[in-house]
């Protein structure tokens, strides 16, 4: 029985996020299949689930912080990808850019979108959730930043986000970057490995 496509649960906002997308596109030429981008709202999640930031759960405990920052080492070593630049206006509302992502998904330009998003929070960080910043930075990456982000506040647009992030939590979400291959779910960027191991 061939395995569905792998779903990847993603918020801007989060960096661990931000490197799953860098190391999928070697995943997806490795096991020939493509994975399916769910945009969900990453606060909407950790309230429906009573969950908090890495940024506030690690804050003051002995060793975790400085766990977490070998394990990304490793985890960009292994995928041959590069760090993300901390964005200094962290936390950043991504509530609009999530429903601009859902709205990139309508009009065909979903892809690029993403790509430009994840740029302008991790590679060369913006103020994204100051909307002229987002419009102006998109629309230098190729896209109709104003028209996407206009487009982010029609009702089915909103809906479409909130059942997105609805369906996560129902499913066992609780965090992002989630993944998903049928009904089996991996959390974190390290089970990237589990979720190659299904195609194997």
């Amino acid at each position: 029985m061939t395995q569905p496509a792998p779903q990847f649960l993603f918020d801007f906002g989060s960096p661990n996020a931000f490197l799953a997308h860098e190391a999928i596109p070697a995943i997806e030429r490795r096991i020939g299949v493509k994975f399916d981008y769910v945009p969900v709202l990453l606060g909407g999640i950790f309230k429906a689930t009573n969950n908090k930031s890495p940024a506030e759960t690690l804050a003051g405990i002995k060793n975790k912080r400085e766990f977490h920052a070998v394990e990304t080492e490793r985890f960009l070593k292994r995928y041959a990808v590069k760090p993300y630049v901390w964005n200094p206006h962290f936390p950043v509302n991504t509530l609009n850019l999530m429903r601009a992502a859902v709205a990139a998904q309508l009009d065909g330009v979903f892809d690029q979108y993403v790509e430009a998003a994840f740029h302008h929070m991790w590679v060369e960080p913006k103020k994204m959730d100051d909307l002229e910043v987002a419009a102006a930075v998109l629309s230098s990456s190729g896209l109709d930043g104003k028209a996407l982000l206009t487009r982010a506040q029609e009702p089915e647009v909103k809906a479409k986000l909130i059942a997105n992030t609805e369906d996560a939590v129902q499913r066992g979400a609780f965090g992002s970057p989630t993944f998903f291959v049928g009904k089996e779910m991996f959390f974190g960027k390290e089970q990237l490995r589990d979720v190659e191991e299904m195609y194997g």
